[in-house]
């Protein structure tokens, strides 16, 4: 929140009750908050020619790892592990920020979210997600808009 405040941006923080049982995370997020999960969105940090980029894309999809890899310049894309994941953002995964990254990591941002007002991410641990423009999305973290969807 540190982030967006100096920042300036315009946010509005959810809280919602953590399941971790459930393994369809992202759905029973947007379920808990009752919004679509073409709003809700995740943070996934990806390996694109051996550098470490974030994808944010829709929770009601997946990233395409050809897509991203693309669109950071590269050839060929793998998922993190859910310890360099963590160890690189500073974050537990399923809490996964785009905002104050322990490593500032290139990030892509999916195209659809521009498909609405606001979205939503998570705000840095499992059980508060922060509502924000796209555009305030990639001002502050300097994502570039690309088409990710899987």
């Amino acid at each position: 929140m540190q982030a967006l405040e100096t920042a300036g941006a315009a946010y509005t923080l959810h809280e919602y009750e953590v399941d971790g049982s459930d393994r369809s995370y992202g759905e029973a997020v947007a379920a808990a908050l009752g919004v679509d999960p073409g709003r809700l969105f995740k943070t996934l940090v990806a390996d694109v020619d051996g550098r470490p980029v974030v994808g944010i894309v829709p929770v009601s999809g997946s990233l395409s790892l050809k897509k991203l890899a693309r669109a950071a310049g590269g050839k060929h894309a793998g998922m993190a592990t859910a310890g360099d994941a963590q160890r690189l953002t500073g974050y537990v995964v399923g809490g996964i920020s785009p905002f104050a990254q322990r490593k500032a990591l290139p990030m892509f941002l999916d195209t659809s979210a521009w498909d609405h007002d606001t979205i939503w991410v998570s705000a840095g641990r499992r059980g508060i997600q922060v509502q924000i423009a796209p555009g305030e999305l990639v001002a502050i973290t300097g994502a570039v808009v690309a088409d990710l969807a899987g």
